[in-house]
């Protein structure tokens, strides 16, 4: 049975979209996640929604338990999971609001737990294919839905995981844009490689909201323009991932 985990989520908590809502707090053998599930049904289909930054944004990305995360929801039986996030803009051709169905990832983190195999077992090396980090069947279903929803998107893109909590200098910015990134944020890579130890189908659907630093006629980002792009924006992410979740087999 399909179960899909989402996080981040914001707008799906609504009762309107979440049927028989409940609250479930967990824990893991990595510690507790950054909140606890809330679980229902999603146009028939059992969803449970994990807050990446915890329900008030207290965590800052350095601080997120990715390996919590990703272990709440697969022992809680989630089959697929669908991540959603704001990312900065390396591109000139995708604006403020645009949504990008991400493909590949750069990882420039430096503190992160990146594994569940701190320790190997003798003769078990466990080293993970990562050459496509992003589960193609959910990349299409997603790309799909948007295109039936009439939603600006770009079907592809790379993103570049930064540690965080600071914004990039220019010069880094324009470094990772000579390194072919295509977007940046503070969260994917590690989020979604764990994914992918842990067996679980993981797509992320990337919201545009500025342009980091690299473009000299823009403002430098801060984090209120990107909070008034991303609730401006929102509902179109809401509107995709209602679309995307009917469609997962």
């Amino acid at each position: 049975m399909v179960k899909v985990g989402i996080i981040g989520g914001s707008g799906l908590d609504d009762p309107h979209f979440l049927k028989n809502p409940e609250s479930i707090g967990v824990n893991t053998i990595y510690g507790a996640p950054s909140s606890s599930l809330l679980t229902g049904v999603i146009s028939g289909v059992p969803v449970a929604i994990l807050a990446r930054h915890g329900n008030l944004h207290t965590i800052p990305p350095t601080h997120v338990n990715n390996r919590a995360n990703i272990t709440a929801l697969k022992e809680f039986g989630c089959t697929h999971i669908i991540a959603t996030t704001a990312v900065g803009s390396l591109r000139e051709q995708i604006e403020r609001g645009d949504l990008v169905i991400l493909d590949q990832f750069i990882d420039f983190t430096r503190r992160r737990h990146l594994t569940f195999h701190d320790v190997f077992e003798p003769h078990s090396a466990v080293h993970t294919a990562m050459a496509d980090p992003f589960d193609e069947n959910l990349r299409r279903i997603l790309i799909a839905s948007a295109a039936e929803l009439g939603i600006k998107h770009h079907p592809s893109g790379t993103v570049v995981t930064i540690e965080g909590p600071r914004f990039s200098t220019r010069a880094e910015s324009k470094m990772f844009r000579l390194w072919g990134a295509d977007v940046i944020n503070m969260s994917i890579a590690p989020e979604a490689a764990l994914a992918n130890e842990a067996r679980i189908p993981y797509a992320a659907v990337a919201m545009s909201t500025d342009y980091d630093c690299w473009k000299t006629d823009e403002e430098p980002v801060t984090w209120d323009a990107i909070l008034q792009i991303f609730n401006e924006n929102v509902g179109k992410v809401v509107k995709l991932i209602l679309q995307t979740i009917p469609k997962i087999k």
